[in-house]
């Protein structure tokens, strides 16, 4: 493979790539995975001075897990590293393996794509210090295209943690609220067939929850009845009407490698996005006051809600490494911090090592739903108060064709976005914005920026009024028609 292959393989601060010949040629070869995973033990040789590791490896339920785990399984090995294979894991839990196991692992790997399609897959690489971020990413994929790798032969063993791990969680609540404190209440999980089944049996049931009526916990790499995925309006909405059905005080969904997490309360009532930030603000800045830092698209009123309990709101850039880093330089410097979270649901606690882990998110919301019913007050309560926008939409443009490089030009358009506001009276920019841009007007806001890894502009509106997101994108149209290199088709559908 050459080095632009390798690049392309590059998502973030994850690898992933078409690991499924469904409709597109296969890039997660099985070269590509054997030679990055040789490349992470020669990466791992470089930081650490040490020639030898103990390297775990975890999967969700995607359907070409068990040929990339074969791949990477054998690249350890024959590098010299002993190998412990976890079978089906969450993301988390192979982090958590690191700091709370007796497995003495120097490094773990987990196989997942997250929510992507069931013809993807890919590679998260995780040190005791964390996860890997983009820079050692690049790192890696350089050392996978040059080559020279260490050579030797290691050990290998099936060790599962999934029981050890959701212990933990168990232990979490039980030393907040004691022994069964969700006796007498109904709590259903929609895991998407994705690796978060284990949440009803092992966790709930030992906190004496009845999840009868629970859905999709068996794992499927198909993902055949909704994209594993808080925020895709279908998951959402297969959970909410099975909350109604069940008549339960509480539904729970994850993503497929369970690092997100949504839920809905007992009317199938979404607290997802703004809501579920400001349910953990409420939960956290009860006991000491800090900061909460989110992502560039959370609305003015959680800022409000934030800062009535008493806390700061940080609206920071998208992505969740970003928020999370933030998060840490803050505590470094001094300034209490508790959560870094982002509207899609990944929720990292500064007590849980800064790790976006979807189980520990509703293992905390799990404590406030047992401290609520002893003073006979419902979880939603503490966020009755959250000024909700009467709308709020997301558009994704595109480049065209012609783009001859779109992060130069999209770049641009955010650069004289910002010119206009500046000149125009009806406009103003926010004044706590730290990505693209942000300009209130019309009884609402737009905030436009780049995409964090395509060529798209993700284009978010919000507005307190009926029908005023559509007055904000015709606004915003009449910008945009000016530069020839955008695709505006989805913006002026948006209008119509």
């Amino acid at each position: 493979m050459q080095a632009q292959d390798f690049k392309k393989l590059k998502s973030g601060t994850d690898v992933r790539g078409i690991a499924v010949n469904a409709a597109s040629e296969i890039t997660l070869t099985n070269e590509a995975v054997d030679r990055i995973c040789k490349a992470f033990v020669k990466w791992l040789t470089l930081k650490t001075g040490k020639t030898r590791f103990k390297i775990a490896i975890g999967n969700d339920s995607r359907i070409s897990a068990e040929r990339i785990v074969n791949c990477a399984k054998t690249a350890f090995l024959s590098c010299g590293c002993d190998v412990v294979y976890t079978g089906l894991s969450s993301t988390p839990s192979m982090f958590i393996l690191l700091k709370k196991s007796d497995f003495g692992c120097d490094a773990s790997v987990m196989v997942t794509a997250s929510h992507l399609p069931f013809d993807r897959n890919g590679l998260k690489f995780f040190t005791p210090e964390g996860g890997l971020d983009g820079k050692d990413i690049d790192e890696i994929l350089d050392i996978a295209t040059k080559g020279g790798f260490v050579c030797g032969n290691g050990n290998y063993e099936e060790k599962p943690f999934m029981d050890e791990y959701s212990r933990i969680l168990v232990k979490t609540v039980e030393d907040a609220c004691g022994i069964l404190p969700l006796k007498g209440k109904k709590i259903i999980v929609d895991a998407g067939n994705g690796a978060g089944g284990f949440f009803t049996e092992k966790v709930l049931i030992p906190l004496g929850a009845d999840v009868s009526g629970s859905q999709f916990l068996e794992p499927d790499g198909y993902f055949p009845n909704h994209i594993p995925n808080p925020e895709d309006k279908q998951a959402i909405e297969s959970i909410s009407k099975a909350v109604i059905r069940e008549k339960a005080d509480l539904g729970i969904i994850f993503d497929t490698d369970v690092d997100r997490a949504a839920c809905v309360d007992e009317n199938g009532g979404e607290i997802n996005r703004n809501a579920l930030i400001a349910l953990c603000s409420a939960i956290l800045l009860k006991d000491k006051k800090g900061v909460i830092v989110t992502d560039s698209v959370t609305s003015d009123g959680l800022a409000e809600f934030i800062k009535n309990l008493g806390g700061e709101h940080l609206r920071y850039k998208r992505g969740y490494k970003n928020v999370i880093d933030k998060c840490k330089e803050l505590n470094a410097a001094g300034v209490y911090s508790p959560l870094a979270i982002e509207t899609s649901g990944h929720a990292a606690f500064k007590e849980n090592y800064y790790l976006d882990d979807g189980a520990y998110l509703i293992t905390k919301i799990l404590i406030c739903l047992a401290q609520q019913a002893k003073e006979n007050k419902s979880l939603t309560s503490l966020i009755s108060s959250l000024k909700r926008p009467v709308e709020a939409d997301e558009v994704r443009i595109t480049f065209n064709s012609n783009s001859a490089d779109f992060k130069k030009e999209g770049a641009q358009v955010i650069e004289d976005l910002k010119k206009l506001a500046r000149k125009d009276k009806d406009m103003k920019l926010a004044p706590d914005n730290y990505e693209g841009v942000r300009i209130n007007l019309l009884n609402g806001w737009i905030l436009v920026r780049m995409s964090v890894h395509d060529p798209v502009i993700p284009i978010n509106f919000e507005t307190e009024v009926k029908g005023g997101n559509k007055l904000l994108a015709q606004r915003l149209l009449q910008i945009l028609r000016a530069y020839p290199f955008l695709d505006i088709t989805k913006l002026e559908n948006f209008t119509l």
